[in-house]
């Protein structure tokens, strides 16, 4: 009878605790982005309203430095001085914790040097945030705003342009995540390029550039393949993927003509 009592409980315990553990990660995430946000904020504040630059550089002026991928002979893979050295990243004064930059949902990890380790790093920041614009124009051959000035967002909204995002394990790869804008085009014609987290039951995290963070759950089963540690195909068509159209609305806006 006991062992059945305590069959029992472990039955109503288990699953509650589970709960709890995800809440606690997701509220953690939250507060990583919040942090991260922060000191990009922080940054533009001290450089004349400039945005850092958001991409590879072989110079180290870039937000972060460093592939991410499943290779086992990448070293930024496990190396933080790709996200905490100032001389390679331009947001290290500022963050202080490399915890920040992995959502504690992330359960990638890579063979290095005969070791199992994770990754460092599982957030990206938007293409649309002073970086090159690759994939803004690759549906609608539109031209849209790239932000180099805080300053410069006005024209959507602080807090409607998103910034940081979790990114899909094994999606990620260089510290932008990237949005093909699909606005004012047949839905049969939209993609994913990057894929968004869904680390948190289907959902992401994600910023914005006043500085507020929100959960945001995905809608289409394709935005949020299963995470198999091994890169995916990425640019893929995605006709109707209403994911894709509010990841669109979050990104930039059309310059005028």
């Amino acid at each position: 009878v006991v062992i059945a009592i305590i069959a029992i409980l472990a039955g109503l315990l288990l699953p509650a605790l589970a709960r709890a553990k995800s809440k606690g990660q997701h509220t953690v995430c939250l507060s990583n982005l919040k942090q991260l946000d922060l000191a990009w904020l922080l940054y533009a504040g001290d450089f004349d309203d400039n945005l850092v630059w958001n991409d590879l550089t072989s110079n180290g002026s870039g937000w972060v430095r460093g592939i991410i991928d499943y290779n086992p002979g990448n070293p930024h893979n496990t190396n933080l001085k790709g996200l905490m050295d100032p001389k390679y990243a331009k947001l290290a004064p500022y963050t202080q914790s490399p915890g920040i930059y992995r959502c504690p949902a992330d359960k990638s990890t890579v063979k290095t040097r005969g070791k199992i380790m994770p990754r460092v790093r599982s957030v990206s920041l938007s293409q649309a945030m002073n970086s090159r614009d690759d994939w803004l124009s690759f549906i609608t051959k539109r031209r849209y705003h790239v932000f180099r000035k805080l300053s410069d967002i006005n024209v959507m909204g602080h807090s409607n342009a998103y910034n940081f995002i979790n990114e899909h394990p094994d999606s990620i790869n260089f510290g932008d995540l990237a949005v093909a804008m699909n606005d004012g085009v047949a839905p049969t014609r939209i993609y994913i390029i990057d894929y968004p987290a869904s680390n948190h039951n289907g959902a992401g995290t994600i910023s914005f550039a006043d500085g507020h963070v929100e959960p945001h759950k995905w809608l289409d089963e394709r935005t949020t393949p299963p995470v198999k540690n091994k890169s995916i195909p990425l640019v893929v068509p995605s006709a109707h993927n209403q994911d894709m159209v509010y990841m669109s609305s979050k990104a930039s806006v059309a310059k005028r003509r």
